[in-house]
């Protein structure tokens, strides 16, 4: 009779949440909610009442149109195995996320560990650990990305990227192992350092053309890397940038190329050719420290300094 009652409880909710907050829900024998959910017309900071307390941890896919501030971002963290604070446990199953008719907006309660929300960024450590995320689209008005924004999602196969995005922060992505592929927008023209590192699953990655340098370490350990497509107008790829990426066999540097930093292409294993391009004037310590494969290189007239 208990197993019954309890059973009949949970029917009530969800019919109660969807006579309340417009909500069409199917769950799936586990009990997680499969079928995506979507919130419509989200005024900042409602999104705890907008979704009840019994469902929260059982959506896994979730879309929402509306403004989102550092209440509804930290309550969207917790339903994706994310939490306000380090020390507390995993919480949700929240996979897919679709913030595409979103606006991130000031104001509202921190949204992990004393950052609050500003206009149109994804702010520092948004997402960080929150591994159980699979599919995340972000706002299409979004112009940047804070540091460590997605650190440790390793969960994180597919992300679309706003054409509005102008720059992405340290560490963005940093261990988001499973990610596979990407494409950074044509208006983008800053990578913090370690944005992309170790993520070990990325085997291509096309640069836009806006883009003039590529920090340190952006794609250190990336070693399923096997395509990079390097902007005509990069002048500079920072230290350590492409270190341990061994899935790389070839790669063509710009000739508006002029430095190339410390290890930038050290234990780069399988690459086997490369041309210095005639207006690279720097290479430095270790560049090209461990490329084994390395056969033959041609150093340019205009150089003046290799570390």
């Amino acid at each position: 009779m208990s197993m019954k009652k309890n059973s009949f409880k949970r029917q009530l909710a969800v019919v109660v949440c969807m006579l309340l907050c417009g909500l069409s829900i199917q769950a799936a024998d586990d009990g997680l909610i499969t079928d995506q959910i979507v919130i419509n017309k989200l005024e900042a900071g409602t999104l705890p009442q907008r979704i009840s307390s019994d469902e929260k941890n059982l959506i896994t896919n979730l879309k929402i149109n509306g403004e989102i501030n550092g209440t509804d971002l930290r309550f969207i963290r917790e339903m994706a195995e994310g939490s306000a604070y380090v020390y507390e446990p995993p919480k949700g199953n929240l996979s897919i996320l679709d913030l595409s008719g979103a606006r991130i907006i000031s104001g509202g309660d921190y949204y992990y560990n004393f950052f609050y929300t500003k206009n149109d960024e994804l702010g520092d450590c948004a997402f960080f650990g929150c591994n159980g995320l699979t599919s995340v689209t972000l706002p299409s008005s979004l112009t940047s990305i804070g540091n460590s924004a997605f650190d440790g999602c390793s969960g994180l196969t597919s992300l679309t990227l706003p054409s509005s995005l102008t720059s992405i922060g340290y560490m963005a992505f940093f261990g988001c192992s499973g990610l596979t592929s990407l494409t950074l927008p044509s208006r983008l023209t800053t990578i913090g350092d370690d944005a992309f590192g170790r993520c070990y699953s990325l085997t291509s990655v096309t640069l836009p053309s806006s883009l003039t340098s590529i920090g340190n370490s952006v794609f250190e350990s990336c070693r399923g890397l096997t395509s990079v497509t390097l902007p005509s107008s990069l002048t500079s790829i920072g230290n350590c940038a492409f270190e341990g990426c061994g899935g790389l066999t070839s790669l063509t540097l710009p000739s508006s190329l002029t430095s190339i930093g410390y290890r930038a292409f050290a234990s780069c294993s399988g690459l086997t050719s490369l041309t210095l391009p005639s207006s690279l004037t720097s290479i430095g310590t270790g560049t090209f420290e461990g490329c084994g494969g390395l056969t033959s290189l041609t150093l340019p007239s205009s150089l003046t300094s290799i570390g």
